[in-house]
């Protein structure tokens, strides 16, 4: 698998008491479920998010590990004193798990202490550092998998039924009103694990009819299951058609000297390179299919022209060759789905990119937190991509971005402006050229009229041929006409006007950034403001460029 892929990650949650009549039908259920999932999305990495608690933690981790799945371990104290919560035997499982472990790091919290009305039972500051494991873990998964009898969730609680709540239902309280991603495209796999009587505050005496009401290890999906798995092939194609291109790099977005000390920066960078290069592929296909179809479109037009003025038959045989050309063109464009691929992964390498700058900085947000509405409905896997890749132990170091983030963005948006303001000049000088040309060949064609032709009450000088000159003149008008048919089938589709003028803001919005911090410095405020306004003029972007979709006009 390429170390340029994103990872499919699994998040574990789950009962810690287990009975033993049901282990091995739950062991069972588990590896199915991945192996299933491994299956269903070849070209993907997986990985599992687990805290190795005792029980479904520990079942799921080892269940993993057997199937070559790497192990990332999010713990929600420092391993010595979690390692108090557990017995001895449990202990030495955990020890041994963790040391397989391909990441291990103390979550940072998710949410801030409690306040009045958040919960309504205190919470002790164990159970708290509990929940934000939990959260944390569903948080950065495609998939949380549940092994869970199913029971209401509790206030302020920290086990698989709080966990399974906010997944779905965003019953969380993160500081800044920002909640985790809920409802579309999100789903949890269930595996039904029975509690046992003692657990379930069951004595002897007590009538358990009904207590078991399915069998331990059966699956039950919650939340919008089709949606997830629509995310989850959307990734597996980026991966495939990473696989399927050469590595490379295609820009550094952090100073050499501070590349690969981070592994989850590390991780992002390498990623971002991979979607920077594919976009770029697909958008050279994107605008290629627009001059094809262009070019097309012009033809036509000018074969029906000469086939119905001049009578030059043979034109209509071009005229349909045109056509068969633009069905393949336009079946080529469907068929490659460039236009899709060349914004949704040029987003995915623009959210990247701002992530690595976050982290870089020393910020531990995510830039998935900045996605509009429409971005986490339309690009939905594009957002639990870069929570899967920012998984990891916090941030460190803080390092100044003035030069590798706000200056360098400053220059490209400023150089941008000027290319794509040349670009749209250009076009604005041919068809300005055209205007001339057009009200020219409409002037000699009323003199001609005037003078030789039928609207003068006597003609100063009668035509020999006056069909003749007005065939040429109605061929010079439409192919002027034509000229200018290309120019709105490519240039009118490449937006010039609103591109020059988006570039145009971002530049001075990073002018103004790089003087804020001069003034006041690296704050956190100024790190989410850049993150926030670059993510939105990606969105308003890609609003634009949808629109643009390959089609001939006539």
């Amino acid at each position: 698998m390429t170390k340029q892929s994103i990872p499919i990650v699994i998040g574990v949650t789950g009962r810690c008491a287990l009975r033993e009549q049901d282990l091995s039908a739950l062991r069972a259920a588990v590896t199915g479920e991945l192996e299933k999932l491994m299956k269903q999305y070849p070209h993907s990495e997986f990985v599992m998010l687990n805290s190795i608690a005792r029980g479904a933690g520990t079942l799921c981790a080892e269940c993993a590990l057997e199937l070559g799945m790497k192990l990332w371990c999010p713990l929600p104290l420092s391993a010595g004193e979690y390692r108090k919560d557990f017995s001895a035997e449990d202990a030495a499982v955990f020890d041994r798990l963790l040391g397989r472990a391909d990441e291990v790091f103390v979550t940072p919290d998710t949410e801030t202490t409690w306040s009045a009305g958040q919960a309504p039972e205190p919470v002790s500051d164990r159970d708290f550092h509990y929940r934000q494991a939990g959260l944390y873990v569903a948080m950065h998964s495609h998939i949380l998998m549940a092994l869970w009898e199913g029971n209401d969730p509790k206030p302020g609680g920290y086990g698989a039924a709080e966990i399974v709540d906010a997944v779905l239902n965003g019953s969380c309280y993160p500081p800044d009103g920002r909640t985790l991603y809920t409802g579309e495209n999100s789903a949890v796999l269930q595996i039904f694990t029975p509690r046992s009587r003692a657990e379930a505050g069951l004595t002897e005496e007590t009538d358990v009819s009904g207590f078991e009401e399915k069998p331990a290890g059966e699956i039950t999906w919650h939340g919008d299951e089709a949606g997830l798995r629509k995310l989850l092939e959307q990734t597996d194609e980026f991966n495939r058609l990473t696989a399927a291109h050469p590595a490379g790099k295609s820009g550094v977005l952090i100073p050499e000297g501070d590349a690969g000390k981070d592994p989850v920066l590390d991780r992002t960078e390498r990623l971002y390179d991979a979607a920077d290069r594919i976009s770029v592929a697909y958008a050279e296909r994107f605008r290629r299919t627009l001059a094809f179809l262009a070019v097309i479109g012009t033809v036509v037009t000018l074969a029906f022209l000469l086939y119905d003025e001049a009578e030059m038959h043979f034109m209509i045989l071009v005229c349909g060759a045109m056509l068969v050309f633009a069905a393949v063109c336009r079946y080529y464009a469907v068929r490659s789905d460039c236009q899709r691929r060349y914004i949704e992964f040029r987003t995915l390498a623009e959210g990247l990119r701002v992530q690595a700058f976050l982290r870089y900085a020393g910020s531990a947000a995510s830039a998935a937190e900045f996605f509009s509405w429409s971005q986490r409905v339309e690009t939905a896997w594009i957002m639990r991509a870069l929570m899967a890749v920012s998984a990891g132990r916090p941030p460190e170091e803080r390092h100044d971005i003035t030069d590798c983030w706000v200056r360098n963005q400053r220059d490209y948006h400023r150089n941008a402006a000027k290319r794509t303001g040349f670009a749209f000049a250009r076009s604005e000088r041919i068809v300005n050229i055209a205007l001339v040309l057009s009200i020219a060949v409409y002037l000699i064609a009323l003199v001609f009229e005037l003078t030789a032709g039928s609207l003068g009450i006597a003609p100063v000088r009668p035509a020999a041929r006056p069909d003749f000159w007005r065939m040429i003149l109605k061929i010079v008008l439409g192919s002027i006409s034509a000229g200018t048919l290309f120019m709105g089938n490519y240039y009118g589709k490449q937006s010039l006007p609103r591109r020059v003028s988006d570039h145009e803001k971002m530049a001075l919005f990073y002018e103004k950034a790089e003087k804020q911090i001069g003034m006041s410095g690296q704050s956190e405020a100024v790190l989410l403001l850049l993150a926030r306004e670059e993510l939105v003029e990606n969105s308003n972007w890609c609003s634009y460029q949808r629109d643009n979709k390959p089609d001939i006009s006539l």
